[in-house]
């Protein structure tokens, strides 16, 4: 078999793409800051068009809340569950350069765990319905329906940002990213899946077009956990074959984890497959008369 000679395939550098959009001074914004708020803000505005139907587990209010809560999750949540999952270090990482510093802080370096972000929201919303006495569950089916927003743009950032890519391949699409060797030497790597873009694509826009047809065309919103049980066992289904493409997390070489064929991201999609497939199988006999939060009719 030929081995195609890796001059033929497309560099990042050539793309000409930067994540910094502008600097002005000390201060970077970058693609990775702007995909966050951009998933909240369209996640907030697509979040009150849901609202509106009859039979919303929330108000207005409770949705202007939640967007706190869920962007204080996503924070929160994604950097410690980065911390405790992929790079335990940074709990105990201090600096360099004569410096003292923090580097679990320093969120602008990268390095954000979903399923830490998916921990962290779920507690603010947990948190939400028991202060106003809400259905935790329904809350989570619309919060759900929003999600895909943040994980398209975010998916975008990972590639302009030149991280978590694919495995080595031969496909006419695949890119050469600019990677880094031990001694810090920066240098064209082998042509490589962008598996950001996959993921963008099924994490995304599939997801969503999932939600969307489920929320909109079908009753499963009167089933108390069906639209978060489809959110997360699609998203764990997506995540855990997509790994399969993706070059394995270089800090579990050698450990029980990779010695099993699985990575990391593997192994956390597994819980959530499972527990998506209970709420979905489960949620009919969860249906009950639905009385409104917002709207004015009556669901039986």
């Amino acid at each position: 078999m030929q081995v195609p000679d890796a001059s033929q395939f497309t560099t990042f550098p050539s793309l000409h793409l930067s994540p910094v959009i502008f600097s002005i001074g000390p201060f970077d914004l970058r693609w990775y800051s702007l995909a966050y708020l951009a998933g909240i803000f369209i996640g907030y505005w697509y979040l009150l068009r849901l609202v509106k139907k009859p039979g919303s587990p929330m108000s207005r209010k409770h949705a202007e809340d939640m967007v706190f809560y869920a962007a204080l999750g996503i924070i929160l949540g994604g950097r410690l569950g980065y911390a405790l999952f992929y790079k335990p270090s940074l709990f105990t990482g201090w600096a360099d350069s004569g410096w003292i510093r923090w580097e679990l802080l320093r969120l602008w370096d990268g390095g954000m765990s979903f399923h830490g972000g998916v921990i962290g929201t779920s507690l603010g919303i947990l948190y939400l319905a028991r202060k106003e006495k809400l259905s935790w569950l329904r809350i989570h089916d619309y919060v759900a329906c929003c999600v895909p927003f943040g994980l398209f743009f975010g998916r975008l950032a990972n590639f302009v940002n030149q991280e978590l890519w694919g495995a080595p391949t031969n496909v006419p699409w695949a890119i050469r990213f600019v990677e880094v060797d031990q001694f810090g030497q920066r240098f064209l790597g082998p042509p490589r899946h962008p598996s950001q873009l996959y993921e963008a694509f099924l994490e995304g826009i599939v997801l969503f077009a999932i939600l969307w047809w489920m929320f909109w065309k079908t009753d499963s919103r009167y089933q108390p956990g069906k639209l978060v049980g489809v959110f997360i066992f699609f998203y764990g289904i997506f995540r855990f074959g997509l790994e399969f493409i993706r070059e394995p997390d270089s800090q579990f070489t050698g450990t029980m984890f990779a010695n099993w064929g699985l990575h990391m991201g593997q192994w956390l999609s597994l819980p959530m497959i499972l527990a998506g497939l209970y709420l979905m199988l489960t949620a009919k006999r969860r249906r009950v008369r639905v009385e409104p939060i917002a709207g004015t009719e009556s669901v039986a």
